[in-house]
């Protein structure tokens, strides 16, 4: 290995929080990666990470050479992207944490259409909603569906996630449709997420935001369940318009106190701030924002049946 390579390891030891972990990253040795790093500070004649059996950290040094470093690496990545020819030859492997529904559902066919185009690039897929670290698990992209905060991320949007109230025919006609928040709090809902941890926000037809605190029997993490089970007349749902569109379609579903709003999200293609967008990652956001657009099919296909 010359020294950029070096530099990778470093810099992949240090947000990765450690030896063991950045070995995992880039499947290597534990003993390969601690010899490299032993290496490059041997040739340095200086310590970047200060090492005891528990933690790690990073000396002044460490901390300087590691801001330096990435930006060569950065600026490395920037010059081969720029010769190199077209987007035919995307090689080497992109590792991408997708969340579940949304991923299966609509994101799974895009992947099937991008891999086909670039058959010499691997992707490797984590479907979960579970909100990981990029940066200590190694993850060149996440797709996640939030109102954005973190600011240690940079993101582009992928398609707006809009939201929609609904529940069966049946449970409707036996239990009487919803007019009011109040009227709503009284019917049975169905929860997503954990005891405690759920609180619909409507925007009533005077504009004010009201927020419904749900106390649920079912309780579920997963939309496509919950989905089933409005379905199956157990209660009033609220869940984005990616999964119930089909429902609605079908009848399977109605919506409810459609003259109230609810607050939109986007999915988002999310990478951490201080990495250089690999090409390969470059390519496949901008496929997928073509491909998605600002009105997503799934609800241009509600918008033909209301």
């Amino acid at each position: 290995m010359g020294q950029l390579e070096d530099m990778q390891v470093f810099v992949r030891v240090v947000e990765a929080g450690g030896v063991g972990k950045a070995a995992e990253q880039l499947h290597l040795a534990k003993s390969a990666v601690s010899r490299r790093l032993a290496d490059l500070e041997s040739r340095l004649a200086t310590r970047l990470i200060n090492r005891t059996t528990r933690q790690s950290s990073l000396t002044e040094a460490g901390r300087l050479y590691y801001q330096q470093s990435l930006e060569v690496l950065n600026r490395v990545t920037e010059m081969n992207q720029l010769v190199s020819q077209g987007d035919q030859d995307l090689q080497g492997t992109l590792r991408l944490a997708v969340p579940l529904s949304f991923g299966l559902e609509h994101l799974s066919p895009l992947f099937d259409r991008f891999a086909k185009q670039h058959p010499n690039l691997t992707l490797q897929l984590d479907f979960s909603d579970r909100e990981v670290d990029m940066v200590e698990e190694g993850f060149d992209l996440a797709f996640r569906i939030t109102e954005l905060k973190d600011s240690t991320l940079q993101a582009r949007k992928i398609a707006p996630i809009r939201f929609v109230l609904c529940a069966s025919p049946d449970y409707l006609a036996e239990n009487g449709e919803p007019g009011s928040v109040e009227t709503l709090q009284q019917h049975q809902l169905l929860q997503y997420g954990m005891v405690g941890a759920s609180a619909w926000t409507l925007v009533d037809p005077q504009g004010e935001k009201v927020k419904l605190n749900v106390n649920s029997r079912l309780i579920a993490n997963n939309g496509t369940f919950l989905l089933k089970m409005a379905m199956s007349g157990h209660g009033i749902v609220l869940l984005p318009t990616f999964i119930v569109w089909q429902a609605l379609a079908e009848g399977s579903v109605k919506p409810v106190m459609t003259n109230f709003d609810i607050p939109m999200l986007h999915a988002y293609a999310l990478y951490p701030q201080n990495r250089f967008l690999a090409k390969k990652a470059r390519v496949l956001i901008d496929f997928l924002v073509d491909q998605l657009k600002d009105n997503a099919y799934w609800d241009q296909a509600i918008e033909a049946n209301v």
